[in-house]
């Protein structure tokens, strides 16, 4: 933006030239603000045969349970903010394996990053986002619990990629993929 204390920033929805598509844009200096999606990092961390999930403290759906993942910081790397979460989130410490998937989810302008990690120790504790925090084996699932369907997607994968040391992410399940673990439910 302009140091002109005339210019009152970008306010104007307008395509710039060159450009396809509505941005907002200052009309006196022309500075166009981008707005980009948001990188979601997280985790299907686990202990043994349990898994780390967290109940959430925070909007949106508060009460449901999560895989602890949150949007990146600046100046981290993927992997990083994985752990930042993990930590956030249950105060786990985490040693993240590969990644699990990438969901791209366009109607809330996200792209989520999960990953295979382990816990580096089954001691958890809930952090300021979170109500509570638990270890759960494939069959205590609260599956009707869930806060988001990327959450099932990823505890499926997971599932899916046991005993696999090398594999190509996941990505956004198909409808019939969608219908089979809804019937498992």
């Amino acid at each position: 933006m302009s140091d002109d204390p005339s210019c009152a920033g970008p306010r104007v929805r307008m395509v710039p030239p060159g450009d396809d598509r509505e941005r907002l844009v200052c009309p006196e200096c022309r500075y166009v603000a981008y707005q980009n999606p948001l990188i979601v990092v997280g985790s299907v961390a686990t202990w043994e045969d349990r898994i780390l999930l967290c109940r959430r403290a925070i909007d949106p759906r508060t009460g449901f349970w999560t895989l602890p993942a949150g949007y990146m910081e600046e100046r981290e790397s993927t992997m990083e903010g994985a752990a930042r979460e993990a930590w956030e989130e249950a105060r786990a410490r985490i040693a993240v394996d590969a990644l699990l998937a990438v969901y791209d989810i366009p109607r809330i302008s996200q792209v989520q990053l999960i990953f295979r990690a382990r816990l580096l120790s089954p001691e958890i504790a809930p952090g300021p986002e979170s109500l509570e925090v638990g270890l759960f084996r494939w069959d205590e699932i609260p599956w009707r619990e869930l806060a988001f369907p990327t959450v099932l997607w990823a505890l499926r994968e997971h599932e899916a990629r046991l005993g696999q040391t090398s594999f190509p992410p996941a990505v956004n399940p198909t409808p019939d993929a969608l219908a089979r673990w809804e019937r498992m439910l």
